[in-house]
């Protein structure tokens, strides 16, 4: 599974699964009239998948024990998942798929330049260049248009 190509393919599927399940949990939203219980049910039917996933794999679901000994910045994944599902119910009736993906990509750029740049959460440092700013200008360029037309 070292194949650029297809790490890249699964990369370009993941992506468009996040507003296709920010659509779909929009869908469940307007039926029980509530953003934050439709990412509730997501995150309840996201985690038996995982688990089943997890079981039919192979995995040492044993290792789930391990977990106790990760540091505080870890159990935080959970928490910025829930905020992003959430957000993104409560955003696309508002502002559009195209619209909130746009800004969702955009925010995505400029924290992954932050983090590259001073090295946090213990990824290598990549410095900010020229370059990488003209990648966020551009995005952000995209999302103004977006939102004009």
């Amino acid at each position: 599974m070292s194949n650029p190509y297809f790490l890249f393919l699964i990369a370009l599927l993941a992506g468009a699964m996040m507003p296709t399940q920010a659509a779909t949990n929009n869908k469940m939203a307007s039926v029980i009239e509530s953003p934050v219980l439709a990412a509730l049910i997501s995150f309840v039917v996201g985690t038996i998948a995982l688990f089943a996933y997890a079981l039919l794999s192979g995995e040492a679901v044993s290792n789930l024990a391990s977990a106790k000994d990760a540091p505080p910045v870890a159990w935080i994944g959970g928490l910025l998942g829930a905020f992003f599902v959430a957000a993104a119910v409560t955003l696309v009736p508002r502002l559009g798929v195209a619209m909130t993906f746009s800004l969702i990509v955009a925010g995505q750029m400029v924290m992954t330049l932050i983090i590259d740049h001073f090295g946090l959460l213990g990824v290598p440092v990549k410095e900010v260049s020229i370059a990488r700013i003209a990648g966020i200008l551009l995005i952000t360029g995209g999302v103004v248009l977006i939102r004009r037309f």
